[in-house]
């Protein structure tokens, strides 16, 4: 069975997740539990828009500042590093709280990590010789025949569902429910809406704050230790921006800008995965209101909720 209840707060990048978290605060004996993909560099922290240093001090924090730029970090090490975290933060007495954006990140999280069985390195090589030679729409319907929880998602989740299914005897929506069902958590979701307009409008004033505080200049110093260009960390949203400046491809007068405009798009993406993933009940609530009076709404709630 699950883990018990957590509050995951989501919601798109730009919308005010943070505020709300560190004002929840003031109702919580509580920790922080980042699921955000950018936070996790170190010495990017404007650009991906860390708490300030006071929230900081303030309130414990964890998925922030594990790698250095051009290391990976994936949805799997964090849900591995979250689980730890979390049990922790409750063998201390306090609250975990999961705030982000990331939504591969909280999936992963929730849903329990797959633990996969035994398959034997050379049946695998064998059997990915054969599905190599197959068409697209065949592997589809081998999945499909394979697997009736398959739903789609390209070549490789293809490839993956029939490996799975033919070397283990059972098919991988079957392992994958089994996660879930002893997965670290069950969410209790708190989902931060805006207008189009008042997101994209909070997105510009804090592409140009980001500039104006000195992102350029943090990516050029990373940069200058050693990392490649396009190294993850410095692949991300703002992050691209400034190198893409620092490399005379864009005026400096143009990152805001750019910035804005790709943070939209992404915030987009966001809107439409928390509308469509988010399994289990949603509380949603309008970002326009004050943090501090968000956080009282979302504290009365938790309060009142069925007991689990």
């Amino acid at each position: 069975m699950a883990g018990a209840s957590v509050p995951v707060l989501v919601g798109p990048t730009g919308i005010g997740k943070t505020a709300v978290a560190c004002a929840l605060a003031a109702h919580w004996e509580m920790e922080i539990v980042s699921a955000d993909s950018r936070q996790v560099y170190r010495r990017l922290d404007i650009g991906t828009a860390k708490p300030s240093k006071k929230w900081l001090a303030r309130i414990p924090h964890h998925g922030l500042d594990l790698v250095n730029p051009g290391e990976r970090y994936s949805a799997g090490k964090f849900a591995r590093d979250a689980t730890r975290w979390i049990e922790g933060i409750r063998a201390r007495g306090h609250l975990p709280v999961v705030v982000g954006g990331t939504g591969l990140y909280i999936r992963a999280l929730v849903e329990g990590l797959f633990a996969e069985p035994p398959l034997a390195p050379a049946d695998r090589r064998q059997l990915e010789a054969w599905t190599s030679t197959l068409a697209p729409a065949e592997l589809v319907r081998w999945a499909s025949r394979l697997d009736p929880g398959f739903a789609g998602g390209g070549r490789q989740r293809a490839m993956r569902s029939i490996e799975v299914a033919l070397l283990s005897g059972r098919p991988l929506s079957f392992w994958q429910a089994h996660a879930r069902r002893v997965g670290t958590v069950t969410p209790w979701y708190v989902l931060l809406t805006l207008p189009r307009p008042v997101l994209h409008q909070r997105i510009a004033l804090r592409a140009e704050e980001m500039v104006q505080r000195g992102m350029i200049e943090e990516v050029a110093a990373v940069l200058a230790e050693g990392a490649a260009p396009g190294a993850p960390g410095l692949d991300a949203i703002g992050m691209r921006e400034a190198v893409e400046y620092l490399q005379g491809g864009r005026s400096r007068d143009s990152v805001a800008e750019a910035v804005t405009i790709s943070t939209r798009q992404y915030a987009k993406r966001q809107e439409t995965w928390f509308r469509h993933q988010l399994e289990g009940p949603v509380m949603a609530l309008d970002a326009t209101r004050p943090a501090e009076e968000l956080a009282a709404v979302i504290a009365a709630a938790w309060d009142a909720r069925p007991a689990s």
